[in-house]
């Protein structure tokens, strides 16, 4: 079987070779829209992050019969063209949940106590050396016990945050587009949880239902003193409306790990606003969660090649 991995760059450190029984796979970092098609001519089997296979290039391909995605996240994959030509897709569900989870509240904290800026302040700046007293801070100092945490998506992600919120002490209410009884969390509609929360915590897939759902309108609702954390999709924040809330305190901070194209361009207006942390795309990539995601990428392909598909989205 001919396997070809198109971007396999954040993957390539770990070990493959439980595709060897299959004839292993041709990897490579990353490919271009332009290189797609000669890469993947002869494929049976295609892997992918975030190369888009749109419906020409899946009708291009007429020896495919797998396409494996490298993520939880599909939106990359023509699905309903992939499904006319009888092609299996698979993805891997839940690899990242601790991982999401982790860094959400990482930022959060950030937020709270902005520990690497004192850091750097002392580090740097001198500036602990050089007062008076025994400690000091340059930003309010925040704690999360007491606040009201609200989640955005109740699925894997979305209940493991509601979970360690609850472990920090708050109350956590959440919003679903599929009804889920969560202990300890209360179920609200979408505007009352922007009017109620301190923070907001995005944890649900890109769709045509969530694009761009925080924008001028949404972020107006929200408390003067709350945070926003994204960890979802960069597309369900319209950037633009975010960057002004940020500058004009309609907001107190934000933090996201993704942006509406990756990498973001220079001139994202995420880069230049105030109070907002931006990482890079990070929260997925702990070594234990991509060791977990090559290990299904790896067992849905040989699943799939014995007869019997897991994780098939189709």
């Amino acid at each position: 079987m001919i396997i070809v991995a198109l971007d396999a760059l954040q993957l390539n450190d770990l070990d493959w070779s439980a595709l060897d029984c299959l004839g292993g796979a041709i990897r490579y970092d990353a490919t271009s829209a332009e290189l797609v098609l000669e890469r993947a001519k002869n494929a049976e089997a295609v892997l992918v992050n975030k190369v888009k296979l749109t419906r020409e290039i899946i009708e291009a391909l007429p020896k495919l019969r797998y396409i494996g995605e490298l993520a939880t996240g599909y939106d990359n994959i023509d699905l309903a063209a992939a499904r006319e030509k009888g092609i299996t897709v698979c993805n891997v569900p839940g690899y990242s949940t601790d991982s999401v989870a982790q860094i959400t509240f990482a930022l959060l904290l950030e937020l709270c106590h902005h520990a690497g800026e004192h850091s750097r302040r002392v580090i740097e700046e001198k500036k602990w050396s050089r007062q008076p007293y025994y400690c000091f801070w340059d930003f309010p100092l925040l704690e999360l016990a007491g606040r009201t945490m609200g989640v955005v998506g109740l699925g894997r992600i979305g209940r493991r945050v509601a979970e360690i919120a609850r472990a920090f002490g708050m109350k956590v209410i959440a919003c679903s587009r599929t009804p889920k009884d969560v202990p300890g969390v209360s179920t609200v509609d979408f505007d009352t949880l922007l009017r109620e929360s301190d923070v907001v915590s995005l944890n649900c897939p890109l769709n045509d239902g969530t694009r761009g759902l925080i924008n001028a309108a949404s972020l107006a609702k929200m408390k003067r003193n709350a945070f926003l954390i994204n960890t979802s999709r960069g597309g369900v924040i319209v950037e633009e409306d975010l960057r002004h809330a940020l500058d004009e305190g309609v907001i107190a901070g934000a933090a996201v790990d993704v942006t509406s194209t990756e990498p973001p361009r220079e001139d994202n207006p995420l880069l230049g606003a105030k109070n907002i942390i931006v990482t890079p795309h990070i929260a997925w990539a702990t070594e234990e969660a991509r060791r977990r995601l090559l290990d299904a990428v790896c067992r849905n392909l040989i699943a799939w090649s014995e007869g019997h598909p897991q994780n098939a989205v189709i």
